[in-house]
């Protein structure tokens, strides 16, 4: 009986477009934990190594920034993912204990930028030691980029459609097919490249390391 509920928890609903995050309300969310902690933009620039003028950009909500530009910032703030990006939620998980977390197909929330499309799953988990993404990707060049993407941690992906390569600022470069996955330190930079057409789609996994984990986190 309680394996028929969960399958009754999971059935299929009617496909429709995946929640899309608005980049005015993530921005927000930055600009009230950054105020809640007495910062200026310019003690937030100095704290996480991201240029005044970019800051000042997300919390307005006019550009959309990478998971290591997220992760440098929510360091700074000692602010977990989850917080960034929620909508209104209640936050009553008792510390320490976790409750399983189901994110439907194509329910995860999107949080749009140019090369990457990142679908949040578990997003309503607070103090977890991971990231989930399950991500699409535009980018088909190095070009694409302004520069490498590289955050404190390790980082695991796993391609469930399409060609990937994964390209390392070192000269490292791995072309993974469905079905292949990789595990590596997110602090070397890299990026992810789509190879054909069709975008590439990978479940991407990132922990962060213990002197960066939120306080609280399970």
């Amino acid at each position: 009986m309680a394996k028929a509920a969960v399958m009754d928890n999971q059935a299929e609903a009617p496909h429709e477009a995946p929640p899309a995050l608005d980049h005015k309300l993530v921005g927000g969310h930055l600009r009230q934990a950054r105020k809640a902690r007495g910062l200026t933009l310019t003690e937030l620039s100095e704290r996480s190594g991201i240029a005044v003028s970019t800051i000042s950009k997300a919390e307005r909500g006019d550009i959309a920034l990478t998971y290591d530009k997220f992760a440098a910032l929510a360091h700074s703030l000692e602010l977990e993912f989850d917080a960034i990006f929620r909508r209104s939620r209640k936050r009553n998980q008792p510390a320490g204990v976790m409750k399983p977390s189901f994110t439907a197909n194509g329910k995860q929330e999107i949080y749009d930028t140019p090369n990457y499309e990142y679908g949040m799953l578990a997003n309503n988990l607070t103090g977890k030691r991971m990231v989930p993404m399950r991500a699409h990707i535009r980018a088909r060049a190095v070009s694409d980029f302004p520069e490498y993407i590289r955050h404190s941690g390790e980082e695991f992906v796993f391609v469930l459609a399409g060609k990937l390569e994964l390209r390392f600022e070192k000269g490292k470069s791995f072309k993974l097919m469905p079905g292949d996955s990789l595990y590596f330190d997110s602090s070397i930079g890299h990026v992810y490249l789509s190879l054909g057409k069709d975008d590439a789609e990978v479940l991407v996994c990132c922990v962060d390391t213990d002197e960066h984990r939120p306080n609280g986190a399970i």
